[in-house]
């Protein structure tokens, strides 16, 4: 490798610091380094075209922000964890300097997960989406009313706090805080979940890979589309958003054995962090 990003998450103290050490740590092995905060995708895109790996020192949190900036490029990533649970990430700080060198002399495997697009129609603005797409109610307490279609054909209509339609990655995320299911990471199935849905099933649903969701909301309030937790946009009533399964994929260089996540599962659950 001859050129590699790092992306650091701007508000964990160690991160900036911990990258100095790694743009250091990069130049004495020859390949040239960039660093950027992960908060400043505009930024770091247009230097990801010719890299080679992305290096993100955060959390999860930081490592969506990667994925998103990383699109429409193929560059695999590797996580670094300075954050909590870290399901995502690959190495802890205290190991990275032990274990990358492996990585940058070819060593690993590449984990593709599958990604989603969300595209408000009224409004023609596309997102790609590593964990989930949240549609529902904004700051108000109030709920709000959910058409779901599925391929066209109707699902259920739903007065609830919203619904969130979540990957295989998200299935660790919020869907399965709202009683959703756990999917193998590289699993291409799409999760619907509603979120406190008021006299209605609350089962979450998996949908194939395939699956066109087409979500409408009716409000007299606030409403909102959320992806990943990380970007918002008001949403009116009325407002439809189309969510399917992106072209793109996030890819993630691993040096685990590729059996690792049924072992590790129930210790992230308990917040032990990484194993």
């Amino acid at each position: 490798m001859k050129r590699v990003g790092i992306l650091y998450h701007p508000k964990i103290e160690k991160a900036k610091a911990f990258s100095q050490e790694l743009e250091k740590f990069l130049k004495a092995s020859d390949i040239l380094p960039w660093t950027c905060s992960a908060w400043e995708e505009d930024k770091a895109k247009p230097q990801i075209a010719d890299s080679e790996l992305m290096l993100s020192i955060g959390g999860d949190g930081t490592i969506l922000r990667t994925v998103r900036a990383v699109i429409p490029h193929a560059v695999p990533i590797v996580g670094i964890n300075l954050g909590n649970l870290g399901f995502m990430t690959e190495l802890k700080a205290d190991e990275a300097f032990e274990k990358l060198p492996r990585l940058l002399d070819g060593d690993g495997w590449i984990e593709e997960r599958s990604m989603l697009e969300a595209e408000v129609l009224s409004q023609a603005k596309v997102f790609n989406v590593l964990n989930d797409v949240f549609v529902g109610r904004r700051n108000s307490a109030r709920l709000v009313q959910i058409e779901t279609k599925v391929d066209g054909e109707v699902l259920a209509t739903y007065r609830a706090d919203g619904v969130i339609v979540a990957t295989a990655t998200g299935s660790t995320s919020y869907s399965l805080a709202a009683g959703g299911p756990i999917l193998y990471p590289q699993a291409k199935e799409i999760i619907f979940k509603p979120v406190c849905p008021h006299l209605a099933l609350d089962r979450a649903v998996v949908l194939p890979a395939e699956a066109e969701i087409q979500i409408k909301v009716t409000t007299t309030h606030e409403a909102m589309l959320s992806i990943d937790g990380q970007v918002e946009m008001p949403l009116r009533s009325g407002d439809e958003v189309k969510v399917k399964r992106s072209l793109h994929v996030a890819r993630f260089l691993r040096i685990r054995p590729k059996a690792y996540f049924y072992s590790y599962l129930e210790l992230r659950l308990k917040g032990k962090g990484s194993v």
